[in-house]
């Protein structure tokens, strides 16, 4: 199959990204949002409406939405697993909401505390709420090529999960590597098989680079036909409760490798890697984009 001519990037990292951070300034956050807007990002997943017992880095969403001035045409889109987050999300104007799924059942329980299925039961209301809102509600599942608990993750039970949150009103299902073990065929065929029940051109890739195999995996992806790739700015983040699993792909990496192989994203990488740099800076860390670094390297500008 032929390359799509044009890849939607998800930016995760204000809300992936941080949330495995250390907390930074409330105006640090609102900038962040700002810069990658700038930049070209349609799609930026701004904040999380959880407890802030469990991610206190996202205790301060509401504030985030409140603050920041909107681009037109920018979708902000906010995290809300439960119909308390939902609401919250609502009372900032979220333009989008996601919930979170797991293909592995021990993660499901280490996670959220409850079964796959229990997991649905409490979407429901979510994806409920939102129709009744004009809302649309995006499906992630996690550990679609391994499992930081169980290690191998049956494709079938990747596939099962995915149409479940498909089937239940989600328009649009991200696949998850929250460990980043997976690699290019094992990639390609999970991509593969869930396609065959999920249109795809509804799919998304959301692969972590634990293991430096993220961009080998989208690479060997696009040819299939997906056309939608979450990452996170400078590479931040990744799951607390997968250990070692620290770092999403970084979007100057995707980006860069996007526009080599001719295929457009709307992005300008040179804004992209200042606001890399930036949140960075309030982070006392170098990105972990090669191309952020590499980039900024030529402006002697490397935090």
């Amino acid at each position: 199959m032929a390359l799509p001519h044009q890849v939607k990037i998800v930016e995760v990292g204000p809300r992936d990204g941080l949330q495995n951070e250390q907390a930074v300034p409330l105006a640090a956050k609102i900038e962040l949002v700002h810069a990658l807007a700038q930049a070209g990002l349609q799609v930026i997943e701004t904040g999380a409406f959880v407890s802030p017992k469990w991610v206190p880095q996202m205790a301060d969403s509401a504030a985030v939405f409140s603050g920041i001035e909107r681009t037109p045409g920018v979708t902000y889109a906010a995290l809300t697993p439960n119909l308390q987050g939902f609401q919250a999300a609502m009372a900032v104007q979220a333009d989008e909401v996601a919930v979170f799924a797991a293909a592995s059942e021990a993660f499901s329980q280490a996670n959220i505390n409850c079964s796959i299925e229990a997991s649905f039961e409490r979407f429901m209301p979510v994806i409920e709420a939102a129709q009744a809102n004009h809302i649309r509600v995006r499906g992630y599942v996690s550990c679609v090529l391994g499992c930081p608990y169980q290690g191998d993750v049956p494709i079938a039970d990747v596939v099962r999960v995915a149409e479940q949150l498909w089937r239940m009103g989600c328009y649009e299902i991200s696949l998850g590597d929250t460990i980043g073990v997976g690699t290019p065929l094992q990639a390609q065929r999970m991509l593969g098989a869930v396609a065959e029940r999920v249109p795809m051109e509804n799919l998304a890739l959301h692969f972590h680079n634990t293991y430096g195999q993220a961009l080998a995996n989208i690479a060997s992806c696009l040819p299939l036909g997906v056309a939608t790739i979450d990452s996170a700015v400078a590479g931040l983040g990744g799951c607390p409760y997968a250990k070692g699993a620290s770092g999403n792909v970084a979007t100057e990496d995707v980006v860069y490798m996007l526009h080599g192989m001719g295929i457009q994203t709307g992005i300008q990488l040179n804004q992209l890697v200042q606001a890399g740099a930036a949140i960075c800076t309030h982070l006392g860390q170098r990105p972990r984009s090669n191309v952020a670094i590499a980039e900024l390297a030529k402006q002697d500008r490397t935090p």
